[in-house]
């Protein structure tokens, strides 16, 4: 990165021991974790080759990811070329003038037959960066910045930080963990290191079985933000730089590093089939995000609450928020969990304003489901289990034993193995159709009870408006909702409201009024004006309470023990 204002990485490889004349060289399409085709290739520019005397070799690129290198009689060659990396996120590569940051996958060709071959990195950070922070182990003998992994999985799979980061540590479950932090930010860093080590010893708890010898957390405190994305042995985060400056946002951060940090065991070693091997050219299908993703949400959240971060009823807010979020989302009822793990690549990543209507979030859904699942199953074991046993099944077959994902029926017979019983009619009717998860009964096993109550007494447009640019737009609208049935669109821009123009009263009514009365509208709609009549419905949305019921017996005390403790 020697002009790093430019936003370019220059990247050389040396291959070694290619007998035959030809080698495929490719780089992958997407970024494992991140269940979208991202086209990391369209970035690259200036690719050559060398011979081992310099000479340069023919090359020719056969499809949008892949060079052909020619170098008959040449067993060693060198490839080189640069990549344009200007997207911060924690699924992409970014360099500036500040810091570098890559995932591997968007910048790193591998030999298309040979993935598993080791390989040596080394990192020339800019001039005056003198930090690099990675998960990939040090090379031998102990040069500056070089490292090594034992496949191109393991060097597509370790993020790199370069810069002047601020680097902490702490240590959990006999294991340095190191936290890479990049960034203006404001907080009590031995209060942070403390909550932290908290959380990943809370993590570990689940499946009770420690796979590492070292973990970075890579922190990116920006103006914007979050997000995270798992790594085998790290994972990197994105907040807000202001995030810990309040106790909600500080508890939303230690909620986003125990999900990517349980991602350790659920994912990176506990994973569907379809999951690893990968095949970085197109896409991997699963059905089972809601469990990659959603029950990994749903630990999370439980961990917080296991380690002292929510009360009691906190985390049962949390869980009923979390329901009202899956049960008012008209897409609710059209896409199953499996569906939405399934269509992950074409529709989670690329949203519009219909989405909502017909699709749902597997990491809500998943969540929703995790929980259900797990009262069932301590209710079924008296007490004896939960879902973490589900966890460390899974660990010890499929990842200890066989060196394998799981696929959706060995998931399902794993559950059943812990459970004692079977819960396929549950499957069937609410992973994979879109029948509504029996919450109450699932949280009485508990002594918990569940209600409901409008959120909104009045009546509904059924429709999302906003006003950023100085004009009043339509940004979305509701599945059956008044502006769906009368006819109001996306993009139409509001014009009068009952005669006014928007201000802050007429605007009122858009925000609800007496069900069954009439709104008129003018809009304008593809430069023309045209008049609308929306008649206000009842608004289907629910607020969703859980609370304690008065006298639980003992095995309502003693489910409700099991399933919030350790």
């Amino acid at each position: 990165m020697p002009a790093p204002q430019t936003h370019y990485f220059e990247v050389g490889v040396a291959l070694s021991g290619f007998a035959q004349d030809y080698t495929d060289v490719k780089l992958p399409v997407w970024a494992p974790g991140s269940y979208l085709v991202r086209e990391y290739a369209k970035n690259v520019e200036g690719f050559r080759a060398t011979g081992a005397s310099g000479q340069a070799l023919a090359v020719e690129k056969i499809d949008k990811n892949t060079w052909r290198v020619r170098h008959p009689k040449q067993a060693d060659f060198k490839v080189a070329y640069r990549v344009y990396a200007f997207e911060l996120s924690v699924r992409t590569s970014f360099v500036d003038a500040d810091h570098g940051y890559l995932n591997g996958s968007s910048i790193f060709v591998y030999p298309a037959l040979n993935k598993g071959l080791a390989s040596t990195l080394t990192v020339q950070p800019a001039p005056g960066w003198a930090q690099v922070s990675t998960a990939l182990r040090p090379a031998p003998g102990g040069a500056k910045f070089t490292y090594q992994a034992a496949s191109y999985d393991e060097l597509a799979d370790s993020p790199i930080e370069i810069g002047n980061q601020k680097v902490l540590q702490f240590t959990a479950n006999g294991t340095v963990h190191q936290v890479a932090m990049y960034g203006t930010y404001q907080v009590d860093e031995n209060r942070l290191l403390a909550d932290m080590q908290k959380i990943c010893e809370g993590a570990q708890a689940v499946v009770g079985q420690n796979p590492l010898d070292h973990y970075l957390f890579i922190v990116h405190n920006l103006e914007r933000g979050g997000g995270g994305l798992e790594h085998l042995y790290s994972t990197t985060l994105e907040v807000n730089r202001a995030t810990y400056t309040t106790e909600a946002g500080y508890k939303a951060f230690l909620r986003l590093a125990a999900h990517e940090y349980f991602h350790l065991w659920n994912v990176k070693r506990i994973r569907p089939v379809a999951l690893g091997p990968f095949d970085y050219d197109k896409e991997n299908y699963t059905h089972m995000l809601w469990v990659s993703e959603g029950m990994t949400e749903y630990f999370a959240n439980l961990i917080n609450k296991r380690t002292g971060y929510y009360d009691q009823q906190g985390y049962l807010d949390h869980l009923a928020s979390t329901i009202g979020t899956v049960e008012n989302t008209p897409g609710n009822k059209v896409q199953s969990a499996s569906e939405a793990s399934f269509d992950a690549w074409i529709k989670y990543y690329r949203p519009n304003e219909n989405s909502p209507n017909t699709g749902i979030s597997y990491y809500d859904k998943g969540e929703t489901i995790g929980l259900v699942l797990d009262l069932m199953i301590v209710n079924a074991t008296q007490g004896q289990k939960h879902l973490d046993d589900v966890f460390r099944l899974l660990y010890d077959t499929y990842y200890k034993k066989l060196g394998r994902g799981f696929t959706d029926q060995e998931y399902q017979d794993a559950v059943a193995t812990v459970a004692g019983r079977r819960f396929d009619d549950f499957f069937k009717q609410s992973v994979y159709d879109t029948k509504t998860v029996d919450y109450a009964t699932a949280f009485g096993y508990a002594g918990l009870g569940f209600s409901s109550a409008p959120a909104n007494p009045n009546g509904s447009v059924g429709a999302t408006f906003s006003n950023r640019t100085g004009r009043l737009l339509v940004t979305g609208t509701e599945r059956d909702g008044a502006a769906w049935t009368d006819g109001l669109n996306v993009n139409d821009e509001v014009l009068l409201i009952n005669g006014a123009a928007p201000g802050e009263e007429s605007v009122k009514a858009l925000q609800g009024g007496a069900v069954g009365a009439p709104l008129k509208l003018q809009v304008r709609r593809d430069g023309l004006p045209r008049e609308l009549t929306l008649t206000y419905r009842a608004d289907p949305d629910r607020r969703f309470t859980i609370q304690p019921l008065p006298n639980p017996t003992a095995a309502q005390q003693k489910v409700l023990a099991k399933w919030l403790g350790k």
